[in-house]
């Protein structure tokens, strides 16, 4: 070995030498070639230092530097309010608004205006909106895709006279109050209809994204509210889009002549996309069903058809946006194929481009504009028929068509939340010049209050409604247990855990898995997918033990609030969890894993997994009388499948040998009362029963048999959670 390092060491010594003195040669030679090229020498008269200053505030404010380094600012300062707005459990999009609002004129740009000056000058804003355009385009795209043309076929009758009444009443509003306020808050030459048609259109939009999101956060994805929900705010999407597009094509063609021919050749083009484009795209999707065969000329395709259409829609009239969101709507219905378009498209226009669109809104509004009594009156004003528009009208309409007031309301408050989507149809406004600065940042608040508010009226509602408890009279106890499982394979593991925890079901035992996404950003078409692909492995395995389970899925942020809720409101007994190693720590139970062990109001097991197969011999740890409980855990595994009990005394005397009587007769029950840990007995096991106090000091020691050792559940008592 040593002969081969010494023979490469001679061979890339001599190459750099041999090359390195070529490269002389011919650099110190070629400078006799520069006779009589006029060749000048730039002499400077200051400092080296002072020259590199210099270079440095030239590179500083090259525009390829001042990009990267806005790009920089907006995704740090995008993610980090949009965290912390799923914190208070509101969307991310509120904290990524305000992200762009805290980093436009509004305050940064009024606090600290030389750096908002450095930091976004005039002239940087063009490369800026190019790009959040683009990620408007490839979001927009995303939103196409999302909508499952089928569920309006489904509950269509319902869904459209909900979803219609929430576009008319509202637009009706918003043309009502633009009549009022027209002469006092237009920019000069915006003609009455364009200022009308966009107002009534502002009111009527709802946050399709926003609202699936909020639904599958809450639970309510698989209930005819949540269904009724998702099909209205499709349908919303759907007609408030194609109404969006004809107002952009009366108000850029100006004529009544004009217009007609612009909405002519949208319906040519809609025409072509679903009757040519989309079946050929529906062949694709047949054949191309996964990541493996998509192959990069089918990705490429299926982006020219994005663009392309992207294009027709701007050169039409209608706008690029809606190109965009017609081109995602003709996507195959495969969901495999949408999934993988999905993955290389959402985090580049999600994480990367969309923040610019959020900051670029945001150095468009000026609340400082708001600067008298009178104007904040009117912001108040717009917030107010805003959300009487969109909250009451979808309201009564759904208590016309039979739904209950707690579901009208709820159904009311879900699809006034406008979000992302309102702020794309301000822009559009403004940037054609129909939004005046004030109005702008007015609208603005309004898309910022009504998503905001969301969260708190379901709340509300919920309080308002909440149902009398009703006395339940249990006769048979019955054992309640929580599976929360992140990998798919883990949930399977625990799940044979409980099985052989549980196997005679005396007493009748009640099974519930639960699986979270942790991110509330995901789409719905995802959330639909992980749900199945996340239980998959736990039901086959249900099945194969004859196991009825129940199935409990949240997308959600905070994954740990969420399971700690589940488990508590469930009133469950044991909350069974996989060990969930930490990145910076070699604590095998900490992370979330710890969270739930402080919080939880139920008995916790945390399990570490070490090839688990059957649990027929048991090692039970006692280092103390509060131990004890674990006894009634190895009784259960004795009435299943173990028929090796081992009970290690570290207490040294504490268990009586008459304890072995209250075993089943099929379990061989050993007593050892010992003060160290024997680690030969330990490997001759298939798994150790632990309590966490113990637990704690047999990591703190350090004891080196553990790193080898059988699968370990780890229990804390329910009791020690009450106490």
């Amino acid at each position: 070995m040593q002969k081969y390092m010494n023979k490469t060491f001679v061979f890339y010594a001599s190459t750099i030498l041999v090359f390195g003195s070529f490269l002389w040669l011919i650099l110190h030679h070629g400078i006799d070639l520069e006779v009589g090229k006029n060749i000048k020498i730039i002499e400077h008269n200051t400092s080296g230092i002072d020259n590199f200053l210099k270079d440095f505030s030239e590179n500083l404010h090259h525009p390829l530097a001042r990009l990267i380094l806005q790009i920089i600012t907006i995704v740090f300062f995008a993610r980090l309010f949009g965290s912390l707005a799923a914190k208070i459990g509101q969307p991310t999009v509120i904290g990524e608004i305000v992200a762009g609002i805290i980093l436009g004129p509004s305050l940064v740009g009024m606090l600290f205006p030389e750096f908002s000056l450095f930091l976004f000058p005039v002239d940087s804003l063009k490369n800026l909106q190019a790009l959040s355009q683009l990620g408007l385009i490839l979001f927009m795209f995303i939103i196409g895709m999302e909508l499952d043309i089928s569920i309006l076929q489904k509950k269509a009758s319902d869904a459209i006279v909900v979803s219609h009444a929430s576009i008319i009443f509202p637009y009706f509003l918003g043309v009502s109050l633009a009549y009022f306020i027209y002469t006092d808050f237009t920019n000069e030459g915006v003609s009455f209809l364009s200022f009308a048609l966009f107002m009534g259109i502002a009111m009527s939009i709802t946050a399709f994204p926003v609202l699936a999101r909020i639904v599958q956060e809450r639970g309510l994805t698989k209930t005819p509210l949540g269904t009724m929900a998702i099909t209205c705010a499709a349908a919303d999407d759907v007609t408030a889009w194609c109404i969006l597009a004809a107002v952009i094509a009366i108000v850029k063609a100006g004529t009544a002549t004009n217009a007609l021919f612009t909405l002519a050749l949208s319906v040519i083009y809609v025409a072509l996309m679903i009757y040519v484009v989309r079946p050929i795209m529906q062949k694709v999707g047949e054949v191309y069903v996964s990541k493996e065969n998509l192959s990069k000329t089918v990705v490429g395709m299926v982006f020219l058809v994005m663009l392309a259409s992207a294009y027709l829609g701007e050169i039409i009239g209608i706008h690029a946006l809606f190109g965009a969101f017609l081109a995602g709507s003709i996507m195959p219905a495969n969901m495999r194929f949408k999934e993988v378009l999905t993955e290389k498209i959402e985090d580049l226009s999600l994480v990367l481009l969309l923040p610019l669109f959020f900051v670029f809104t945001g150095l468009r509004t000026q609340i400082g504009l708001l600067n008298e009594g009178s104007l904040w009156l009117m912001c108040g004003l717009i917030i107010a028929v805003a959300v009487i528009g969109k909250f009451v009208g979808s309201a009564l309409a759904a208590r016309w068509v039979g739904q209950s007031w707690k579901d009208s309301l709820t159904l009311g408050a879900l699809m006034n939340t406008r979000g992302l989507m309102e702020l794309i149809v301000l822009n559009i406004g403004y940037d054609l010049g129909i939004l005046s600065p004030e109005v702008f940042a007015m609208m603005v608040l309004m898309a910022l209050t009504t998503t905001f508010m969301t969260g708190p009226a379901l709340d509300l509602i919920n309080y308002l409604f909440k149902e009398k408890p009703v006395e339940v009279v249990e006769i048979v106890p019955v054992f309640k247990i929580l599976i929360s499982f992140g990998q798919p394979q883990m949930g399977s593991r625990l799940l044979q855990v409980v099985d052989q925890m549980t196997h005679e079901h005396q007493p009748p035992v009640e099974i519930t898995a639960l699986h979270m996404t942790p991110s509330s950003e995901i789409s719905y078409q995802d959330a639909l997918l992980f749900e199945k692909e996340g239980f998959e492995p736990i039901k086959e395995t249900a099945e194969e033990l004859g196991i009825l389970l129940k199935t409990d899925y949240k997308a959600t942020a905070e994954v740990g609030k969420e399971i700690i809720k589940t488990a508590n409101e469930g009133n469950f007994d044991l909350l069974l969890v996989g060990s969930a190693k930490p990145i910076f720590s070699d604590d095998k139970i900490g992370g979330k894993v710890r969270y739930f062990l402080e919080d939880s109001n139920c008995g916790v097991g945390v399990f570490i997994d070490k090839g688990f197969k059957n649990a027929k011999k048991i090692v039970l740890l006692v280092s103390k009388q509060t131990d004890f409980f674990l006894i009634e855990f190895a009784k259960r595994f004795a009435k299943g499948y173990a028929s090796k009990l081992i009970i290690l005394d570290i207490t040294n005397s504490l268990i009586n040998n008459n304890l072995k009587t209250s075993f089943p007769l099929t379990s061989s029950v050993e007593i050892v009362q010992q003060a160290t840990l024997d680690s030969f007995i330990l490997y001759q096991t298939d798994m150790i029963l632990v309590s966490l106090e113990y637990w704690k000091e047999l990591s703190n020691s350090q004891i080196d048999w553990l790193e080898g050792s059988p699968s370990i559940l780890i229990l804390r008592d329910k009791l020690a959670a009450e106490a």
